[in-house]
C-alpha cells in the first residue's frame, strides 16, 4: 500500500508538471520576498481576464490549507491578477512555516477558468526543547510559553513571541538584567535556549559618614550571587529610606569587570542631620494650648537606634465639659527605639513616662500617672504585612480629689452616695502584659490609598496592690483604604474594646468616646464612658484643589476630609450617669489634615450630632485638635 501511494502521488505530480509544460502558465517564486517575482508568460490568452475555478495548496502537511486560503487575497471566484498572487506568495511566507522554495501555478481549464496550484514546503516541526541557565523562574513556567510552538513547523515569528513572553515572565517578576543569552535548533527539531539571568557580583556601599555600614547592610536582604530583582532591591532601599537616617537613597547597576554575566551594584546614601532640638506648640483637645520642647537623634550613634527626651506643658484640655478639672498638663518622656532588636524581624520601643493631668475619665479629679514600658514587634516571614507585638510594662496610677465641693452637688442632685466617689479616685500599681497582632498593607504611611490596617490586643492588668483590681481587656480596629479618582481617597474604620473579665475594674481604665481620637463632633468623654464600646467611620479624604499642586513640600500631604462617626459605649460608668451622656451618637463633619514631620498626622476637625448631644452636649458641635491616631 505504502509504494501505491507513492508511485500514485509521483504520478500526480507528473501530469501537473506535464501539464504546467503544455498549458499556457504563470510560475511564480518566492525566494525573494522583497523583490519583483519573476515570471514567465506563454499563454495564448488574457489571463489577467480568467476566473479562479479553484485552489489547491499542495506541501503543506501540518499547517492547514484552510489557514493559508484565509490568509490570501485571491479566493475562489475571483478574477485572477498576477500582483495579487504576487503579493498573496509573499503573505504566505510572512507566515513563517514556509520555506522560500514555493510556487504558484495557474493552470487553464477547458472552460476557460483557472485552476490554481500553490507548491510549498514546510519548516522543519519544533519536535522538542531543552532550556538551560534558569533557576529563579522554572521550566514548567518557561515551557508554557513553548508548547503552543511544538508539532509546528518552526516560525521566526512565534518563536520571537515566545521569547518575548519569556523575558516579559522574568520582567514581572522583578527580573530585570535577565535574558535570552542564545537560541538555535537542533537537525531533529529540538529548540534550546540559554537563558542569563543577570546575578550580582558584588553589593557596594557609599555615602555613609556617621551610619555603621553593617547597621546598612542589616536593611539590605539582597545579596551577592543571587539573581537581581528589582523589586527586592526597591524594598531594601525603601527600608534605608524609613529609617530616617538618610535624606536619599539610590542605587546604580554596572556589568562586572570581571565577568560580562555579572553584575556590581552600588547603594548611593545621603546621611541627613538626625539629632535635632525641637521647641514647638499648638492646640490640642486633650492637652489645650501647649508647648514643648525635645532632644532627639534619629541615629543614635550611627546604629539606627533613635533616642528622644520631650517635655510638654499645657493649659489643660480644651473644649470640654465640666467634668475635666481645669488643671495645667505636664508630660514628660524618655524613650529609646531598637529597629534590630536580637535580629531582623524584631524591634524594640521602651519608654519611661510622666503625666499629670486632669483626668479624662474620672469627673472633676487630678490624675498622675508614671511608668515604664517595653514593646517588642515581630515581623512574621510568610507575611511581611503581619507583626506580633507584645507590650509589658508598670505604671502606677494616682487619683486625687479636684473639686469636693461640685462633686458633691453632683451626687446630691442624682440621689448618689458621696462615698462611691472614693471607688471612682481608685488607681492603683498595675503590671500590664498585652500581646497584639497588627497588620498593615497601606501603600503609604503617610498618605494612605489603598490597602489596609488592623490590630487586636489583649491586656491582662495585674494589680499589684490590690489582686481584686485584676482586669482584662481586648481591643480590635480595622480600616480598609479605597482609592478615589488620582489623588483620594476613602477609609472605612471600625474599633471595638471589651472588657473580658474585671468586676472591680478601675474606673479610670474603662473605655471612652468623644473627642478627636473616637466620635468628633464632642468633647472629650463627651459621648460616655463604659466597660465596653463599638464606633465605626466613613472618611473621605481629598487634596485641596489647586493646593496640591504648589511645590511645597509642606502642603502636599495637606488633605480636606469629610466623615461621618458613629458609637456606642456598654455598661456606663457611674461618670456618664452624673453628667448624663448620650452614651451613643452619630455625627458628621469636615476637617483638615497633615502630617506634620516628627509629630505624625495633625487633624482639624468641625462635627456637629446627628443625634441627641445631651443636655450637657451642643447641638451645634464642636472643633476636636488631633495629633496621632489611635491604632487600638
Amino acid at each position: 500500500m505504502t509504494n501505491l501511494s507513492y508511485l500514485y502521488k509521483n504520478f500526480i505530480i507528473s501530469i501537473l508538471v506535464l501539464g504546467a509544460l503544455l498549458t499556457p502558465a504563470i510560475a511564480f517564486s518566492a525566494e525573494e520576498t522583497d523583490a519583483e517575482l519573476d515570471y514567465m508568460e506563454e499563454s495564448t490568452y488574457d489571463s489577467n481576464t480568467a476566473y479562479i475555478n479553484d485552489i489547491e495548496i499542495l506541501g503543506s502537511n501540518i499547517i492547514k490549507p484552510e489557514y493559508i486560503l484565509s490568509k490570501m487575497s485571491l479566493q475562489k471566484g475571483d478574477l485572477y491578477d498576477k500582483d495579487a498572487m504576487q503579493q498573496d506568495l509573499k503573505t504566505i511566507y510572512r507566515l513563517g512555516y514556509f520555506t522560500e522554495k514555493m510556487k504558484a501555478i495557474p493552470v487553464k481549464n477547458p472552460n476557460g477558468t483557472i485552476s490554481l496550484k500553490i507548491i510549498l514546503e514546510e519548516n522543519i516541526p519544533v519536535t522538542d526543547f531543552t532550556i538551560e541557565g534558569n533557576t529563579v523562574v522554572s521550566s514548567d513556567e518557561i515551557m508554557q510559553y513553548l508548547l503552543p510552538l511544538k508539532g509546528k513547523p518552526q516560525n521566526i515569528t512565534a518563536i520571537n513571541q515566545a521569547m518575548e513572553q519569556i523575558n516579559e515572565c522574568y520582567y514581572s517578576k522583578g527580573y530585570i538584567l535577565s535574558k535570552i543569552d542564545s537560541i538555535y535548533d537542533d537537525p531533529d527539531g529540538t529548540l534550546n535556549l540559554s537563558i542569563t539571568e543577570g546575578k550580582i557580583n558584588k553589593i557596594m556601599i557609599t555615602g555613609n559618614e556617621k551610619t555603621k555600614e553593617y547597621v546598612i547592610e542589616r536593611n539590605i536582604m539582597t545579596e551577592p550571587g543571587t539573581v537581581y530583582n528589582e523589586n527586592q532591591i526597591k524594598q531594601d532601599l525603601v527600608r534605608l529610606y524609613s529609617t530616617q537616617a538618610f535624606k536619599d537613597v539610590n542605587r546604580t547597576i554596572e556589568v562586572s569587570e570581571e565577568d560580562p554575566d555579572l553584575f556590581d551594584i552600588t547603594i548611593e546614601l545621603k546621611e541627613q542631620r538626625t539629632a535635632s532640638i525641637s521647641v514647638g506648640g499648638g492646640l490640642d483637645s486633650a492637652t489645650g494650648a501647649f508647648g514643648s520642647i525635645g532632644i532627639s537623634d534619629n541615629n543614635f550613634r550611627g546604629m539606627n537606634q533613635r533616642v528622644s527626651l520631650t517635655g510638654l506643658v499645657g493649659s489643660g484640655i480644651l473644649m470640654s465639659d465640666s467634668s475635666i478639672k481645669n488643671h495645667m498638663n505636664y508630660q514628660a518622656e524618655l524613650s529609646f527605639f531598637e529597629p534590630h532588636f536580637l535580629n531582623a524581624d524584631n524591634s524594640l520601643m521602651s519608654k519611661i513616662y510622666f503625666r499629670d493631668l486632669g483626668s479624662y475619665q474620672i469627673p472633676l479629679a487630678i490624675e498622675r500617672r508614671i511608668g515604664i514600658e517595653g514593646t517588642i514587634a515581630h515581623r512574621l516571614k510568610y507575611n511581611r504585612n503581619l507583626s506580633t507585638t507584645l507590650t509589658t510594662g508598670v505604671e502606677y496610677i494616682h487619683l486625687s480629689e479636684g473639686d469636693i465641693h461640685n462633686i458633691t452637688n453632683l451626687y446630691n442632685s442624682h440621689n448618689l452616695n458621696i462615698a462611691e466617689r472614693a471607688k471612682q479616685l481608685d488607681g492603683g500599681l498595675f503590671l500590664r502584659i498585652a500581646p497584639g497582632l497588627a497588620y498593615d498593607s497601606r501603600d503609604s504611611a503617610i498618605t494612605p490609598r489603598r490597602g489596609a490596617l488592623a490590630s487586636v490586643r489583649y491586656e491582662e492588668a495585674f494589680g499589684l496592690d490590690g489582686f481584686g483590681k485584676t482586669n482584662g481587656r481586648l481591643t480590635g480596629m480595622a480600616k480598609k483604604y479605597i482609592p478615589i479618582a488620582k489623588k483620594s481617597s476613602l477609609t472605612f474604620t471600625g474599633r471595638g474594646g471589651i472588657t473580658v473579665h474585671g468586676s472591680d475594674l478601675p474606673e479610670v481604665m474603662a473605655y471612652r468616646l468623644g473627642g478627636p481620637y473616637t466620635i468628633r463632633g464632642y468633647k472629650v468623654n463627651g459621648v460616655g464612658t463604659g466597660t465596653a464600646f463599638v464606633m465605626g467611620s466613613v472618611e473621605l479624604a481629598t487634596p485641596i484643589p489647586f493646593v496640591d499642586r504648589l511645590k511645597v513640600n509642606f502642603l502636599q500631604n495637606l488633605r480636606l476630609t469629610f466623615w461621618v462617626d458613629a458609637g456606642k459605649v456598654f455598661d456606663p460608668t457611674i461618670s456618664s450617669i452624673l453628667y448624663d451622656r448620650p452614651i451613643q451618637a452619630i455625627t458628621a463633619g469636615i476637617g483638615l489634615k497633615i502630617n506634620m514631620p516628627g509629630i505624625g498626622p495633625l487633624s482639624v476637625d468641625y462635627g456637629f450630632p446627628l443625634t441627641n448631644p445631651g443636655p450637657n452636649g451642643s447641638p451645634n458641635g464642636y472643633f476636636t485638635f488631633g495629633v496621632g491616631d489611635m491604632m487600638y
